[in-house]
């Protein structure tokens, strides 16, 4: 049973407004990231310094030796940066979100006094700031355990929200696993929060930026000037605050380092940005515990039967019904590379009709044939199915005059007699009449051409049947 992870689809088209609190039109969440003292250095047990996210361009690990030039550029960050920053965002009055690295907050309780003192938001940031891609899946379960312990000792209280940043393809669900978090951020795939079913677990997640991010000032092609960085958080917000205006409110998270953001040629137009936006009216500045508790209960989770989770013969029961008296469509679609993006109706029209349009004629035409009569015997016996009945019920065909009653059943059996297969077409998008103008004039068609009619109309009617009963 192959089956494909990756979720394309998220809220599809008709993405929820997120009714933001007071009719805010954005919610802009500023994340400032306290990695300092968390990151790779010998000091720490690791076996090379840290090559990642500085002013040095082309950095490289230094294996076994201290790097002392990347050391005191995280120093920068932790001594003058975050200090500057501090002031910044305690006299605009805008609360921050910290991605507190463990260790580094361990190594840094001046500034952890000073972020609780702001009321900020100290959010997990893993036990230290390093790579998980290669670590294997019982020490990074281990890791974020120790995390959970360490912050919870430094701060007083135990982290809401987690962001691990350098992830591995399991951090996600090793984090949801841990029933901890409000939120967790290690995805970068949306404008809104989502729910993800990890388990028995429903763990919201508020998606993360790496380009409304001031790391692009330490990678290419990247911010070289603070007019840059502003020029950039301001069309992102310019964008999503007319989205909001239109009724569809997004977030908006900007990602921040204190090595990097608080230098002085760089805050300017992070400041700049902050002035801009705040000059907006229907803005709100959340913590991103805040999006939660807000998301949580505005858009709580809802489950149900998806088909990509699904038995086979529990997905053969839902939809082998689909194609009328064609369950084989159904277990044949099984079969498919099925994921998230089949957990729609349009998703999973998709996968059916592939196996109805790669069927050979043979089967394809015994699909068509399969179908009822319109107010035929059927019908009048009342021995349609659920659906057909239903269909046909939606365009008063069960309740005819004689003589309407009549007619059909005299178009029935001149256009099976013609074309050797029922008269099918969408009841749901027609009227009686629509239906019997149609009737007339496609009996007329040649064979051939009313197959290929028939078909596309049997798709049609499936498509309609799936959105009875799923997303």
């Amino acid at each position: 049973m192959p089956r494909y992870p990756r979720d394309f689809r998220g809220y599809g088209p008709d993405a929820p407004d997120a009714a933001w609190p007071g009719g805010a039109k954005i919610a802009v969440s500023v994340v400032l990231n306290y990695e300092e003292g968390g990151e790779n250095n010998i000091l720490h047990g690791d076996g090379s310094s840290e090559a990642f996210l500085s002013d040095i361009a082309g950095a490289a690990p230094w294996p076994g030796q201290r790097h002392w030039n990347m050391e005191s550029i995280y120093d920068y960050g932790a001594r003058a940066g975050f200090w500057r920053l501090h002031r910044l965002f305690t006299g605009m009055e805008i609360p921050v979100t910290i991605y507190g690295v463990s260790t580094a907050l361990a190594r840094n309780p001046e500034q952890v006094a000073a972020m609780k003192a702001a009321g900020w938001e100290i959010a997990s940031h893993g036990l230290k700031w390093v790579d998980h891609r290669d670590m294997p899946l019982a020490e990074e379960r281990a890791q974020i355990a120790e995390s959970i312990r360490l912050h919870t000792e430094v701060v007083g209280t135990p982290p809401r929200g987690w962001y691990t940043g350098r992830c591995s393809v399991n951090t996600v669900d090793l984090t949801a696993e841990t029933g901890q978090f409000d939120w967790i951020s290690d995805t970068y795939d949306d404008d809104l929060p989502y729910w993800r079913e990890v388990g028995a677990r429903d763990q919201l997640v508020i998606p993360y930026t790496l380009e409304a991010n001031d790391m692009r000032f330490a990678t290419a092609p990247g911010y070289i000037e603070g007019q840059q960085f502003f020029q950039y958080l301001k069309d992102s917000f310019d964008t999503l605050y007319a989205e909001g205006c239109e009724g569809r409110a997004k977030m908006f998270s900007i990602g921040l380092h204190c090595r990097l953001i608080g230098r002085p040629g760089k805050i300017a137009g992070l400041k700049r940005f902050l002035d801009y936006a705040k000059s907006h009216n229907d803005v709100w500045f959340p913590r991103r515990i805040e999006i939660a508790e807000h998301w949580a209960k505005t858009h709580p989770h809802k489950r149900f039967a998806r088909p990509s989770q699904m038995t086979r013969e529990a997905f053969v029961a839902a939809y082998g019904p689909i194609f009328e008296h064609s369950p084989w469509i159904a277990d044949r679609a099984f079969d498919l590379e099925l994921g998230p993006a089949h957990d729609s109706a349009t998703g999973l029209h998709n996968a059916l009709a592939r196996i109805f349009r790669s069927a050979s004629p043979a089967e394809r035409l015994g699909v068509l044939q399969a179908h009822p009569d319109l107010a035929g015997k059927l019908a009048a016996a009342k021995q349609l199915t659920a659906a057909s009945s239903a269909e046909q019920a939606s365009a008063a065909l069960d309740a005819l005059s004689d003589a309407e009653r009549a007619a059909f059943q005299s178009l029935n059996a001149a256009y099976v007699a013609k074309h050797g297969f029922p008269f099918i077409i969408a009841v749901r998008d027609n009227t009686k009449a629509s239906i019997l103008a149609a009737f007339h004039a496609r009996i007329a068609h040649d064979t051939e051409t009313e197959l290929q009619t028939a078909c596309m109309q049997v798709e049609r009617i499936a498509e309609l049947r799936l959105k009875d009963i799923l997303p």
